[in-house]
């Protein structure tokens, strides 16, 4: 099966799954399950934008060090951040009170050095959108905005590792920087212990790692068979052509090959998209660089290829068959289309980061 046919038919099986809150802190990562917007302007006082004296600006004009200006009394001193005292509405530098606490050597502008109220955060201002990734920053502001809670959408999946597994930390780890959660089970490689694990409650959806092949112990295309059903086995990718998806219990299902390249080409073609639709995500921009060198590619298969990123762009690493010792220093990826044959040097593309 082409892998943009198994990508969507993967789309089609993936429910967003159901919101849940958390912190502001806790969202990072995470898919906002709607829009978040300021309900009070922030700040809701005038404050500080550095350390200083507070003084109503009127009071202030035409002081000067060869005409201080005396006020009634020494004016407040306010650390950045906090609010100003009522009846002031400016900042003066540490250097501006001369000997006599009651006299300043400068004059202010009405608002200068602090932020007026409301300004900072406005009300109703949009600050993650439904299906946006909610980065530090979107972090920051949210909780600077007083919510204590954010809806998002946090799938779980669990990994089945139907053979020796070196994959499931990596993947674990991937799908908690996109905002999820994962499991991993070791399960024996035959088909009614694998077929049993696919059926168990308790995840968004299932990702067996191992099983794919055509050894006598690979059973995970019939175990996906025996428990609900296998759409297809067999993707038109390289590396990971004995890769395979369909559904159990009502849940997608998705087969990597056990090879640590190829289950990684798997699951950047297959697995990440699928991740992306249970959390509700929003198509994200990929960055472009140009290729250091020529990529050759095969008519009639998506070809993942590995590349570095470098000061001249991206360097590619290879796909199919990859050393581990080279795949170590991938921190980006490649997916050339079946109808190309490649590019040439020079030629910009999207990425992946890894």
């Amino acid at each position: 099966m082409p892998v943009a046919e198994a990508v969507a038919a993967l789309a089609a099986l993936a429910r967003p799954v159901a919101p849940v809150s958390v912190s502001p802190a806790g969202a990072v990562g995470a898919v906002a399950a709607r829009d978040v917007a300021v309900e009070a302007g922030r700040p809701e006082a005038r404050i500080a934008l550095r350390d200083g004296w507070a003084v109503r600006a009127s009071e202030s004009t035409g002081a000067s060090p060869y005409g201080p200006v005396r006020l009634g009394g020494a004016p407040p001193w306010v650390e950045a951040g906090a609010a100003l005292p009522p009846g002031t509405d400016a900042l003066l530098p540490p250097e501006a009170i001369g000997p006599d606490p009651r006299e300043i050597e400068a004059e202010a502008a009405a608002g200068e050095g602090t932020r007026a109220p409301g300004t900072e955060l406005p009300p109703g201002t949009r600050l993650v959108a439904a299906g946006e990734r909610v980065s530090a920053l979107h972090g920051l502001a949210l909780a600077a905005a007083g919510l204590g809670q954010v809806s998002v959408r946090r799938p779980h999946l669990r990994l089945l590792a139907a053979g020796p597994d070196t994959l499931s930390p990596v993947l674990r780890a991937w799908i908690a920087a996109r905002g999820g959660t994962a499991e991993t089970i070791a399960r024996p490689a035959e088909a009614d212990d694998l077929a049993a694990a696919l059926q168990a409650p308790g995840a968004d959806a299932v990702v067996v790692i191992g099983g794919t092949g055509s050894g006598r112990r690979d059973a995970a295309a019939a175990a996906l068979a025996q428990a609900g059903r296998l759409h297809a086995h067999g993707i038109a990718l390289r590396p990971g052509e004995s890769a395979g998806f369909g559904e159990a219990a009502g849940r997608p299902v998705l087969l990597l090959p056990g090879r640590p390249d190829a289950a990684l080409a798997a699951w950047l073609a297959l697995g990440n998209p699928l991740l992306a639709a249970l959390a509700g995500a929003a198509p994200e921009a990929s960055p472009t660089l140009p290729l250091t060198r020529k990529v050759a590619s095969v008519i009639g298969l998506t070809e993942l290829v590995f590349l570095r990123r470098v000061p001249a762009g991206a360097a590619p690493l290879g796909g199919n068959e990859i050393p581990l010792h080279r795949l170590a220093g991938a921190d980006a990826a490649l997916l050339v289309p079946p109808a190309h044959e490649g590019y040439p040097a020079g030629t910009p593309v999207e990425v992946l980061l890894l």
